[in-house]
């Protein structure tokens, strides 16, 4: 198999959603040597779009079915997991994935939750975990849950798995950005962080615990705050430029991490996969279907998304 260690490797997600206009977008903007870049996809689907400014090279997967912009079909949803198999074949350097629609890859059979996890099944080994993180320049929030229903958010979050999500957020900023000791902020689950038993008991059963071993391993975390006054300080610092006074923030849900940094830098935030081999980035958006096949797409985070593996 051809050596690809050395390139960005780029799939273009669903084919009725905005994933290829983005890409043909972002990278006639970036104008990035070929040399750098793999495209996976398929030749029909990228004519459908646009045109790439630069002659990259193309690793074709087949799809033979009608390109149906703005909707959902199982058609599309096993293209888009294809792609992700191929990348995770290939063993690039990176891995930047267009949007895809959790509907349609599950239509077509393929039962996962995101491509995190897609990504995790081909890449995982030795009891390795995908982890989802948000970037925007330095600030950066880290998912303790990922996809699933708020009601099931607490009996997820166990002291095992603050732990283990936080280890693993240690060895990303140790070996990936070679920050020795980075400080992290931990979200408490309940509104004003449990207020001592009264609002909810997650802090004091589940979250401390957790904090105090990890504290005995060397990590700087803080204990539980509130979130809605802990991103506060982050939230100015981050607007006026300034140093955030955290490496990184740590949410107990979804909407609790990404209401923060995606009000303040919608076009400018990556989502990145870290806990693997292969770094994985995404734009922090969907599939945008209402706006699919007009030429509409902003390919903003798109651009943010490829150029966080140039650097």
């Amino acid at each position: 198999m051809k050596n690809y260690s050395n390139r960005i490797a780029i799939t273009t997600g669903d084919p009725n959603g905005i994933g290829t206009e983005i890409t043909i977008k972002a990278l006639n903007a970036l104008n990035i040597p070929p040399r750098d870049i793999v495209i996976i996809s398929n030749t029909k689907v990228l004519n459908t779009y646009g045109q790439f400014n630069n002659n990259y090279e193309i690793i074709q997967v087949d799809y033979n079915s009608k390109i149906k912009t703005g909707e959902v079909t199982k058609e599309a949803g096993d293209f888009s997991y294809r792609l992700l198999e191929k990348a995770c074949e290939i063993k690039p350097k990176f891995i930047v994935t267009a949007p895809t629609s959790k509907e349609a890859m599950n239509l077509a059979g393929h039962k996962f939750k995101g491509q995190t996890e897609v990504l995790e099944k081909f890449l995982a080994h030795d009891g390795q975990k995908a982890e989802m993180l948000f970037v925007s320049k330095d600030f950066r929030v880290l998912l303790l849950t990922r996809h699933l229903p708020l009601k099931d958010v607490s009996k997820t979050l166990t002291k095992a798995v603050i732990i283990e999500k936080v280890e693993r957020l240690r060895s990303y900023f140790q070996n990936k950005l070679n920050i020795p000791k980075p400080s992290f902020a931990l979200c408490a689950l309940n509104p004003h962080a449990g207020e001592n038993g009264l609002l909810g008991d997650e802090e004091e059963n589940i979250m401390l615990p957790a904090i105090e071993a990890v504290r005995n391993r060397g990590i700087n975390i803080t204990n539980p705050m509130p979130a809605d006054t802990l991103f506060i300080n982050g939230v100015q610092k981050y607007l006026n430029g300034e140093k955030l006074p955290y490496d990184c923030y740590i949410a107990c849900y979804h909407d609790q991490g990404l209401i923060p940094i995606k009000s303040v830098a919608s076009e400018k935030t990556v989502n990145m996969t870290i806990g693997l081999d292969i770094i994985r980035t995404s734009p922090s958006h969907g599939t945008a279907f209402d706006i699919a096949g007009k030429n509409l797409a902003n390919p903003e985070s798109m651009i943010e998304a490829i150029k966080y593996c140039l650097y």
